[in-house]
């Protein structure tokens, strides 16, 4: 017996996506903009991967937890964008039970993975700022390799249990889902079982997983900026500014969508509102992180551009 068959009992074979039902109309546009966005975000991460592997520079513990990062979004992506392009051009836009808590495990994966992945690039930081002198030893390889191996053990960990839980729900009546793809919540609104367990399971992941790193985040970057500002000379502080400016931005966008996708109350429920929140946080924001890097970062735009020279790209990226 497999874990998706696991004390489940329902008549319930597939779910029907109701995401983007309101503009049929638009099915065309959906599915135009968000091919671009996936291929552009595919494009990005890909570059900054190999650049990152090539690139001797860029043999530091700051650039492979971004290459960590970058291949987490492309799991991110691909988790929920081809399912959703498949279904423009259906008329019913379904997903298959297995499939459902198939996406589930790999999207809450991806999340945790990366609340706990960010928490580690902040702690990188602030060694790299607060204490330069300790860096090679307390950020050595096997440190490094540590932190992003339990991060993802983490992510792993969080969402096996939540997908082992769900599939013992027992689902009954509409298998409708007001989404374009499966989350735990949506699951849970389906079953007419007893969902005490799984919901606080939920609550406490949320608050190990989710505003653990959050907080540990928010004080690293608080000792940071009080260590930059102690810095006597302007040009010393810009230079460390810039160089913990990316992360930031990427910290406040990733947990900023999060916590208003899952914890914002359900009163005035809107769908397209509801989508766009989901579309904010699954699709755009995992596109801009290697953008706001590349942009932010001289390192690897000059790695960046090396590496379109060599593979005959005629555009470069511009300073």
């Amino acid at each position: 017996m497999t874990l998706f068959e696991m004390n489940n009992q329902t008549d319930i074979t597939e779910f029907i996506f109701l995401g983007f039902s309101n503009h049929p109309k638009l099915q065309g546009l959906f599915f135009l903009i968000f091919l671009v966005i996936y291929l552009t975000a595919l494009l990005g991460k890909m570059l900054i991967i190999t650049a990152t592997r090539v690139s001797p520079a860029l043999h530091t513990p700051m650039y492979y937890f971004l290459s960590n990062l970058s291949f987490l979004d492309i799991c991110y992506t691909s988790t929920t964008i081809p399912v959703m392009l498949v279904n423009f051009f259906r008329e019913k836009k379904t997903i298959s039970y297995k499939g459902c808590l198939s996406q589930i495990f790999f999207l809450v994966t991806c999340a945790g993975t990366e609340c706990v992945l960010l928490a580690a690039m902040a702690y990188d930081h602030y060694i790299a700022i607060c204490h330069p002198l300790q860096y090679p030893v307390l950020m050595s390889v096997k440190v490094t390799v540590f932190l992003v191996t339990g991060s993802w053990l983490c992510g792993l960990l969080n969402s096996m249990t939540h997908t082992v839980l769900a599939a013992t729900l027992t689902l009954c009546g509409s298998n409708q889902i007001s989404h374009f793809l499966c989350d735990i919540p949506l699951l849970l609104k389906l079953s007419c079982s007893d969902t005490f367990l799984n919901e606080s399971v939920l609550h406490v992941a949320s608050a190990t997983i989710g505003l653990s790193p959050c907080l540990f985040t928010a004080v690293s970057y608080m000792l940071i900026i009080s260590a930059i500002l102690r810095i006597p000379s302007a040009q010393g502080r810009s230079k460390a500014f810039s160089t913990c400016a990316s992360h930031i931005t990427v910290v406040v966008v990733f947990f900023g969508t999060a916590n208003f996708n899952y914890d914002r109350p359900n009163v005035g429920y809107n769908l397209d509102m509801d989508i766009l929140v989901s579309v904010v946080f699954c699709v755009v924001t995992p596109m801009l992180n290697p953008i706001i890097y590349s942009l932010r970062n001289k390192e690897v735009k000059g790695s960046l551009r090396k590496l379109t020279r060599e593979c005959g790209f005629s555009s470069e990226i511009s300073d």
